[in-house]
């Protein structure tokens, strides 16, 4: 384990010892790992590095449906991508062959693609959708997707979705707003995260679960907000493909294949609770970041899984060039109990600033 140089900087009103990689705020120790617990108000922890979506009239479903290989029977309207346009669930593509992107716990996948249960795309499209029963079965059929700019407003669904590579909440190139309030999203393929990312996502007061995958992943400049929502993940170890990379309960990254822009990666939660059944709970990886806890309680079942992985990758899957596809990221949080290892890599930094009465308890590590 290697020696760096932690920074901590305290604003409070009170007492407190600061211990970080085997240096406190006064003092420096032999050690290359020990204990930090912090109480604060204003706590900012730094590890620096030795390397550095003509608007078209809104549709309205209030649907039960059944569908297999994609397929929305609605008492309404059967629900459409516009211009035909139903994108695969977070397409594959190994590096982006194919104009194809690389898809949640499937980042490298061999180009398949497919229809999501409910397709909405194409700039300036806003399709609200509410009440709504959504099931699939096949591979590479999501829940409900967005793309090309397109906007989705979705309210008390209950989507269940059973393929492989066939996220409950998906969006792909060209991103959109989706803004979900309400419902169960339920995944149970492997590759199926609850919601993956290349658009501005916020989620309100619903359960998203992740039977066999990662609960959540965002891929480059884009972003999800989640209030008050229970999360559960339980990633595999072996049938994810991006599983011998990594395996987790977050993962925040960029691919490098088109799908999305490179750029300032977004999480935010608030209330609620995030819990991990294997793997590190948050794994961020070749991408800028801003990550933001607020009140949320956080479970690993995994005992040897990482609060917090800020890591660069092995690039096997195309995650920009090995030695150079680290992470900085800008972690805040807000009335927030943590307990677990953080692990930063001398390719990737982090700016943890504990407010409101937080408290973190776990080793700070350093390689």
């Amino acid at each position: 384990m290697k020696k760096k140089n932690i920074t901590l900087i305290c604003a409070l009103a009170m007492a407190m010892t600061l211990t970080a990689c085997g240096q406190s705020s006064t003092t420096s120790t032999n050690k290359a790992e020990s204990t930090t617990v912090a109480e604060a108000s204003t706590t900012e922890t730094t590890a620096d590095n030795e390397t550095a979506d003509t608007e078209n009239d809104s549709e309205s479903s209030k649907a039960e449906a059944q569908t297999d290989n994609s397929d929305i029977n609605s008492d309404d309207k059967k629900a459409e991508a516009p211009d035909g346009q139903t994108p695969p669930d977070k397409p594959d593509g190994a590096g982006g062959e194919n104009g194809q992107g690389t898809p949640p716990d499937k980042p490298d996948g061999d180009g398949q693609g497919g229809p999501g249960g409910g397709s909405f795309g194409g700039s300036g499209t806003t399709v609200n959708i509410s009440d709504s029963t959504i099931t699939t079965t096949a591979d590479n059929s999501g829940g409900i997707q967005t793309t090309g700019g397109g906007t989705t407003n979705a309210s008390n669904l209950t989507v269940t979705t059973s393929g492989n590579s066939s996220a409950a909440i998906r969006s792909d190139r060209g991103g959109g707003t989706v803004n979900v309030d309400g419902g169960t999203y339920t995944s149970n393929g492997y590759n199926s995260p609850a919601v993956y990312s290349t658009a501005d996502i916020t989620v309100k007061n619903a359960e998203l679960t992740a039977n066999n995958s990662e609960a959540l992943v965002i891929e480059g400049e884009n972003s999800i907000t989640l209030e008050d929502c229970t999360v559960y993940g339980n990633m595999s170890d072996t049938n994810g493909t991006s599983s011998d990379e990594n395996v987790h309960n977050v993962m925040i990254y960029q691919s490098m294949s088109g799908d999305a822009e490179v750029g300032t990666s977004s999480f935010s939660m608030t209330g609620g609770s995030l819990t991990s059944n294997n793997g590190d709970m948050f794994y961020i990886t070749n991408t800028n970041c801003t990550l933001s806890l607020t009140g949320v309680k956080l479970t690993n079942k995994d005992s040897d899984g990482y609060l917090l992985n800020v890591t660069g990758n092995s690039a096997s899957h195309g995650w920009g060039s090995a030695g150079s596809n680290g992470a900085q990221v800008t972690f805040t949080a807000d009335n927030q109990t943590l307990k677990g290892n953080i692990r930063v890599d001398s390719i990737s930094t982090l700016d943890m600033t504990l407010s409101g009465n937080s408290t973190f308890t776990g080793t700070v590590l350093s390689e």
